[in-house]
């Protein structure tokens, strides 16, 4: 895919930190002119040691054209000239967002959508000071680590967003090659970091319980779940679960039953021996350091990019038949 087929044809990518420089990599991949802007000194160099790895997890993707492609600047107002999309990645902080994105849209084209890839801060608040035009192209753009591989774009407008700006953004990311997702409603944590977070709270509990060892917990989750979960999701799964009565019948079987269960889920708490205990066992399984780091990453990107080849390859064959 070129720049050619896709609606917008420049980016800035605010924040160089592990998801703005995924969402840099992936922007050039498909063509587009980009800009990255961080106040950091070492950018340059940040993104050249950066690129190589991630355009591994690109196929077809090489990272001299990755880099060809990316435009580096300390300067927001030069990032932000002329662009059609601004994709911030800074620091989850509100204040800090709000102080941001009123400097973004002082110097970004009046036409530019303004989206954020905040993992948990609504675009509501985000856009609270700024004037009712600028709001309107003010959303969440929420990837999962990393954009460059894992599908999922989370479009969660704010309560001025556009829906014209909206219904344009997401078809953008679906021509980027994404799936994005339209949230109708905002949430703190949106919904994947939801699932995530419940998803976490028992993996915690079970490996502090001395139920499986952190490692055990993954293995467990690789061959089931995560597997599962991969093809089709919980409340599908669950309709097929019921045989042929579906999730009707697995509702009036396992529904009383399984609402009892989850009064039992754990609630851990994080004190700094339980901290120590979950971090000693993940470092002992899976090393530590950046070359544990990179290695660790570039099997995950060639793992998921084999889901995503896999999963592909049987939508095309099911839309032939």
């Amino acid at each position: 895919m070129t720049s050619n087929d896709l609606r917008w044809k420049s980016v800035a990518v605010v924040g160089a930190g592990t998801i703005g420089l995924s969402w840099a990599a992936l922007f050039a991949a498909r063509g587009m002119q980009v800009r990255l802007t961080d106040p950091r000194d070492d950018l340059a160099q940040v993104l050249s040691e950066a690129v190589p790895s991630i355009a591994a997890g690109i196929p077809g993707a090489s990272a001299a054209d990755l880099l060809g492609r990316i435009e580096v600047t300390s300067s927001m107002p030069e990032a932000v000239r002329g662009v059609d999309l601004v994709q911030e990645n800074g620091p989850e902080r509100l204040d800090f967002k709000q102080e941001l994105f009123a400097e973004i849209a002082e110097h970004a084209p009046s036409r530019a959508v303004l989206a954020s890839s905040s993992s948990g801060i609504v675009a509501t608040d985000i856009a609270e000071q700024l004037p009712a035009e600028v709001a309107a192209r003010v959303l969440i753009a929420h990837p999962f680590n990393p954009p460059h591989v894992v599908p999922l774009v989370e479009v969660v407008p704010g309560e001025r967003t556009g829906e014209d700006v909206v219904r344009a953004t997401v078809e953008f990311y679906r021509e980027l090659g994404k799936t994005p997702v339209r949230l109708h409603k905002e949430v703190p944590g949106f919904a994947a970091n939801r699932l995530q977070g419940a998803i976490m709270q028992e993996a915690i509990s079970l490996v502090l319980d001395g139920v499986v060892s952190a490692s055990e917990l993954d293995t467990v989750m690789k061959a089931s779940l995560g597997g599962r979960y991969a093809t089709i999701g919980p409340f599908e799964s669950f309709h097929l679960g019921g045989g042929p009565g579906g999730i009707r019948h697995m509702m009036g079987h396992l529904g009383l039953r399984m609402a009892e269960q989850w009064k039992g889920l754990g609630r851990p708490e994080l004190t700094p021996a339980a901290v120590e205990e979950l971090v000693g066992q993940i470092e002992s399984a899976y090393g530590s350091g950046p070359h544990a780091y990179l290695e660790r990453s570039e099997t995950r990107d060639r793992k998921h990019n084999a889901i995503n080849a896999a999963l592909d390859a049987e939508a095309d064959g099911a839309d032939q038949n």
